[in-house]
């Protein structure tokens, strides 16, 4: 198992809280991370994807009032999304008799469904974590290649060729649009579904036009809405919403989206190894939403994330502002090896004022380029974002 930086979270919520909800796209590793934490403890384990491990819940409160000594691990709850009111009553029964922590641990794809019903009946009774695909900070610098290629999905990172990695993630692309999708929930065209993410994949990075993705799919602006919220929902797609303040500058007012694992960003172009990704349109875009997702992971909880663009040309990629600090830090993001900062992220650092100024590249070496500037890789300040 690769190491994950959410282990220490998980095991910390589960004796903090008596439910956590783990969640992330499919195939990020949610399952592994859960039976490897739970190897400290006595747990049962129940697949609800699996018809012999429904059948077990068709009574709930009583099959699991016989497990109330261990930890319940629920996989693929949104499958059976009214556990969630067996769950309170047995929450607050365990509470009654000292067993308030660490009662389940329910996994599963950030669906409204699952989202709404877990708030509904669990409130003051359960913590979210969100597990994604692996990032920079987890793999190391001999991997950061095959991540930047193959993405963050462990089948696809850990492949044996890119020709392999390429084959699961466009089985993954499928599988998602024809079967996980329908099955929760929303009756969406896999086709249409499929010409969008394509489309967000070309524009990796850019801001969203949903006119222009309405026009080209013959669909009104409200369907698009719906869309892109579902997978955002689901973690494939990340909306960065643009920074605000009270500047005498216009700002641009739309966020910008990414597809957030790159690999999936390479499948639906048909990119298939390295040397066609480099002489892709993309590639800037590419590099641009792995730092994105590495350095949004790598930093604490409840870092909020933005991007700063106004109408005269001043930018900065990514804003971080981690809790308890004042002010954010401006990160410029290039993927050469001999980064250079723009007149533009000089002008929007006097706009931001930040607490620190990073240029991430394509290198290993640490170095100023300018004035309170730092030049750092990508796995250098992923660790420094997490230092508290």
């Amino acid at each position: 198992m690769l190491p994950r930086r959410l282990r220490s979270a998980l095991a910390a919520a589960l004796a903090e809280s008596p439910a956590v909800a783990l969640l992330g796209p499919r195939q990020a590793g949610k399952t592994t991370l859960a039976l490897e934490v739970a190897k400290a403890r006595p747990s049962i384990y129940l697949d609800l994807e699996s018809e012999a491990d429904r059948a077990k819940l068709a009574e709930p409160e009583q099959y699991l009032a016989l497990h109330a000594d261990k930890l319940v691990i629920l996989d693929e709850v949104h499958r059976a999304p009214e556990l969630f009111r067996s769950l309170r009553g047995l929450i607050d029964a365990g509470r009654r008799r000292g067993q308030g922590k660490g009662r389940f641990l329910v996994l599963g794809s950030a669906s409204i469904d699952l989202l709404k019903q877990s708030s509904e009946s669990l409130a003051g009774r359960i913590r979210y974590l969100e597990l994604a695909p692996l990032d920079a900070g987890e793999i190391g610098r001999d991997r950061l290649e095959a991540l930047w290629l193959r993405g963050g999905f462990p089948e696809s990172l850990l492949a044996g060729s890119d020709a392999a990695s390429l084959r699961w993630r466009v089985d993954f692309i499928r599988t998602y649009l024809e079967r996980d999708i329908p099955q929760l929930g929303p009756r969406i065209p896999a086709e249409t579904l499929r010409r969008l993410w394509t489309m967000l994949a070309h524009q990796q990075g850019g801001l969203l036009n949903a006119a222009a993705l309405a026009r080209a799919l013959a669909v009104d602006g409200k369907t698009i809405a719906s869309y892109l919220d579902l997978l955002v929902d689901l973690l494939l797609v990340r909306r960065l919403a643009p920074w605000h303040g009270n500047v005498r500058k216009r700002l641009v007012k739309a966020p910008k989206v990414y597809v957030r694992d790159c690999g999936l960003v390479h499948a639906l172009l048909g990119i298939e190894g390295r040397e066609g990704l480099l002489a892709h349109p993309v590639a800037g875009g590419s590099w641009e939403g792995l730092a994105v997702e590495s350095l949004i992971a790598a930093a604490p909880g409840g870092t909020e994330a933005y991007f700063f663009r106004s109408s005269g040309g001043a930018e900065i990629d990514l804003l971080l502002k981690r809790p308890g600090e004042r002010k954010p830090w401006a990160i410029e993001i290039k993927r050469g090896l001999a980064p250079k900062v723009e007149r533009g992220f000089h002008s929007a650092c006097e706009t931001v004022k930040p607490l620190q100024r990073r240029v991430v590249y394509g290198g290993v070496e640490r170095f100023p380029i300018a004035e309170g500037v730092e030049a750092v890789s990508l796995i250098d300040l992923c660790e420094e974002l997490g230092g508290v």
